[in-house]
């Protein structure tokens, strides 16, 4: 394997990475700086409030976008690195 396809493939598999965990990242941001706006507001400084949230939100965000990210993946695998494997 030459230094391009390996670069290459290094690089979609990357991008693949940013594309699983944007969902969730976006999502842990969002609520953070929700909860952290209400507590400012509210002068209620519980570090319990900031972790539930989270938590559950990035659960609910996990399980309905668990499908995008198991096509994405498979597809990665059986488009770039199983032909990689399988032509030596």
């Amino acid at each position: 394997m030459d230094d391009a396809v390996f670069f290459d493939t290094l690089r979609q598999g990357l991008w693949i990475a940013v594309l699983i965990s944007a969902p969730l990242l976006g999502v842990a941001l969002v609520a953070g700086i929700a909860v952290g706006l209400f507590q400012a507001l509210t002068s209620i400084q519980e570090m319990t409030l900031t972790f539930v949230p989270k938590v559950g939100l990035m659960l609910a965000v996990f399980w309905v976008s668990m499908s995008f990210m198991s096509e994405a993946l498979v597809s990665f695998f059986a488009t770039r690195i199983i032909p990689l494997i399988a032509g030596g």
